[in-house]
């Protein structure tokens, strides 16, 4: 019972002294190991670990240097982004290396070290299918938070066996689909196909088929996507001015409270939306050109015209 009454009488007389000293002249000494009041010298807190670096560096080369902590971990990068790394210049305390002889060694040093890592089948492949990931996901200015989530569904689909027999780059293309579609950024499989070094007539039946292999076997949940996150795309492309947009997506709004866009694709609806407005304001533009810059067919969007300005009939007279 002494030693418990000690105790508190003690951390009592810390938050004293804590609640004196004013928190800007409170200050951590790394030899120590406290934190110590400015003003009246007392000790408010023992047996602190420090979270700054136990090194000095003075220029930025130095900090460069010295520091052990790399870039954070990342799924799109080969090894989440880890490699071991031995310096040729330096020793473990930061010293110079002298000797020309010495820099031979640990040259040595370092030719053996890679010649002697040796990546197993199922690396070689994730670090292939990531480059193609990256040159594609570059290709099409999409985000880092894209890239991370489709490195995870490759990856996870590597692990599952789901990556053997079929074209590494039509995995690629179909992880990189399914995390748009994810995380409700328009995308367009056709989209994806033409930045591909593949070009086979297939290629997008391909990619479709994966992109259903890999929502079923690992679960991915895909949300809905409206066809109004890809009017204002396809107006760009076109070159319309904003208010057919405006038109499109009320358009759309319309044929969605009437039941006609149900189980239709999101990117036909809207370049069919788009194709109607642009009419209804003069602005003529063919079906071919709405089709290209959607990434559907001619056929897809006359099809689908014909479903909307079935139920708009009254106002396009």
């Amino acid at each position: 019972m002494k030693c418990m009454s000690q105790s508190q009488d003690s951390g009592k007389d810390q938050s004293k002294s804590s609640v004196k000293c004013p928190p800007d002249k409170i200050i951590y000494d790394a030899n120590m190991g406290a934190r110590i009041c400015l003003e009246t010298g007392e000790v408010i807190e023992e047996q602190v670990i420090g979270d700054e670096a136990e090194w000095r560096a003075y220029t930025p080369d130095e900090k460069a240097r010295r520091t052990r902590v790399g870039g954070p971990l990342s799924l799109s990068k080969p090894n989440m982004g880890v490699d071991v790394y031995i310096g040729s210049f330096h020793e473990g305390s930061g010293k110079k290396i002298r000797g020309l002889s010495r820099r031979i060694d640990m040259l040595r040093l370092q030719r053996s070290f890679r010649m002697g890592r040796t990546l197993s089948s199922l690396e070689k492949n994730i670090n292939q299918a990531l480059k193609i990931l990256d040159e594609l996901a570059t290709h099409m200015e999409l985000s880092n938070k894209v890239r991370e989530e489709a490195s995870k569904m490759y990856r996870d689909a590597t692990q599952k066996g789901l990556t053997r027999g079929r074209s590494i780059e039509s995995v690629v293309a179909a992880t990189l689909y399914a995390a748009c579609r994810k995380l409700r950024i328009p995308c367009t499989i056709d989209e994806i196909a033409k930045h591909l070094s593949i070009k086979d007539n297939d290629v997008k039946r391909e990619i479709a088929r994966c992109y259903r292999l890999l929502v079923r076997d690992l679960e991915v949940d895909i949300p809905v996507i409206e066809p109004e996150l890809f009017v204002n795309r396809i107006v760009s492309a076109l070159g319309l001015p904003d208010y057919v947009a405006v038109e499109a997506i009320k358009i759309l709004r319309e044929a969605r409270g009437k039941g006609t866009t149900a189980g239709k694709d999101p990117s036909g609806l809207a370049a069919a939306a788009v194709y109607l407005a642009a009419l209804k304001h003069g602005l003529r533009r063919t079906q071919k050109e709405v089709a290209h810059v959607a990434g559907v067919t001619e056929v897809t969007v006359r099809n689908r015209y014909k479903e909307i300005a079935g139920e708009a009939a009254s106002k396009l007279s």
